[in-house]
């Protein structure tokens, strides 16, 4: 196969795991970095493409989406999801494994893996469930499904409610150097409960589901992680009191890591009474004070990354009453805008943090090697227009879901170009690509 070279020039070069930060120039050599330096001869390349006034980054990783394929394609598919992952600057997804069948056996794993190759616009990562079924009662091949490709375990959205399972899992994950991914939330203070515990849920004639029921399940965790020496990394945190257990637990040793969305960070359960089922989700939007919390969490980094838990949803699961509607919102077009526009332009997190909060941090709880631009490193880069203005439009997502409360919100910040291997994968019309090698690029 014929390598294709592509130059990558005049960028703004940004890349916190290098501490990189300044105007040059990439060149890529097939599906790989071969140089960066601000003298590079653009006869050496056969494709290039002008990052003047951009920004480049490494491509962004989220370590929890949901596919929902197979089984549930209705909402999304492997090709749909992972289109609207690129379009939203990611070259690097975990895909979370409550499918239809449940990914809980290395032959879906493996199945899986090879569909990916296939089907897949990005690099994507399985996460196998920790119990059988996602029923909480018998742990997986941990083994088995370590060697089929999972990175990680979750029994996302249903939590191990029993804390004699977490502890075996934690010990069996623990060996492989694995982590366990816990939506944390007991079932026995969370039933039946529709939005956050408060005002809102009183108004709205709903169940409220109480902060401690988060907190509960990441208190018992760390108390599980601290025993087997396993890592715990707590799934889209949304309280005061979780970020206080977690930042007590990272003081202490213990291995635990942690994510938010930019729907925790930006929202409030006030936002129900706008947007309807489109603010519905798990774990709940909070208060005002859970948001500054998991905010300057996010800043000291005891947060360790941000996530988008994309949840495609028909709309007819969405367009009912709220009490019925299903839980969870799309994200990974609107991700990385929200960022930039409201946490990088309030001053909440540096441009490099923000970075990093999306790119190497994530990769590095999933051990990859992602999230860096260095010689000899995979070429999966995104290139960012942080002056570019826009508004958030579902009709125009990849994904086949629009449940979204942004929509019609006003960004700036915006990906104009995916790459992943080397290879573009989505590009804006704005950006330019010149083919300079006709002979070798067809």
């Amino acid at each position: 196969m014929v390598k294709i070279k592509t130059l990558i020039k005049d960028g703004m070069v940004v890349d916190p795991a290098n501490n990189l930060r300044k105007t040059t120039n990439i060149l890529i050599n097939g599906n790989t970095v071969e140089k960066i330096h601000p003298k590079i001869n653009p006869r050496e390349a056969d494709v290039v493409i002008n990052a003047e006034d951009k920004l480049v980054v490494p491509g962004l990783i989220d370590l929890h989406v949901h596919l929902r394929d197979p089984g549930q394609t209705h909402k999304e598919d492997l090709a749909t999801g992972t289109m609207a992952a690129a379009h939203g600057g990611f070259t690097s997804v975990a895909c979370m494994p409550n499918t239809t069948p449940v990914l809980d056996t290395p032959e879906r794993v493996k199945t899986l893996v090879q569909r990916l190759k296939k089907e897949a616009h990005v690099n994507v990562f399985p996460v196998a469930a920790v119990t059988k079924g996602l029923e909480g009662e018998v742990v997986t091949d941990f083994e088995g499904l370590k060697a089929a490709g999972a990175v990680a375990f979750s029994d996302d959205g249903k939590v191990v409610q029993r804390a004699s399972i977490m502890h075996e899992a934690l010990k069996r994950a623990e060996a492989l150097s694995l982590p366990i991914c816990q939506h944390a939330e007991d079932a026995s203070l969370s039933c039946g409960t529709v939005i956050n515990e408060g005002e809102v849920a009183e108004k709205l004639g709903v169940k409220g589901d109480p902060d401690i029921s988060e907190s509960v399940i990441i208190a018992r965790d760390i108390v599980l992680a601290a025993r087997t020496g396993g890592h715990v990394h707590v799934g889209h945190i949304s309280t005061e009191r979780g970020v206080t257990l977690v930042r007590r637990a990272k003081q202490m040793g213990i291995k635990v890591t942690a994510e938010v969305t930019p729907h925790h960070l930006l929202l409030t359960d006030e936002y129900v009474l706008k947007a309807g089922p489109n603010a519905k989700m798990r774990p709940p939007l909070r208060t005002q004070q859970d948001v500054e919390a998991i905010r300057q969490a996010l800043a000291d980094g005891i947060i360790d990354c941000i996530v988008t838990d994309h949840a495609p949803h028909a709309a007819e699961e969405k367009n009912v009453d709220l009490a019925d509607a299903a839980n969870g919102i799309v994200g990974l077009e609107t991700a990385l805008g929200l960022v930039l526009t409201h946490l990088v332009g309030e001053k909440v997190l540096s441009l490099e943090d923000a970075i990093a909060a999306m790119t190497y941090k994530p990769a590095s709880i999933l051990g990859l090697d992602k999230g860096m631009l260095a010689v000899g490193k995979d070429a999966d880069i995104t290139i960012i227009d942080l002056n570019k203005k826009w508004t958030v439009d579902p009709e125009a997502f990849f994904s086949k879901s629009r449940n979204t409360p942004f929509s019609g919100w006003q960004l700036t910040g915006k990906p104009v170009l995916t790459m992943v291997g080397g290879k573009v994968v989505w590009s804006d019309e704005s950006i330019n690509i010149e083919v300079v090698n006709s002979d070798k690029v067809s």
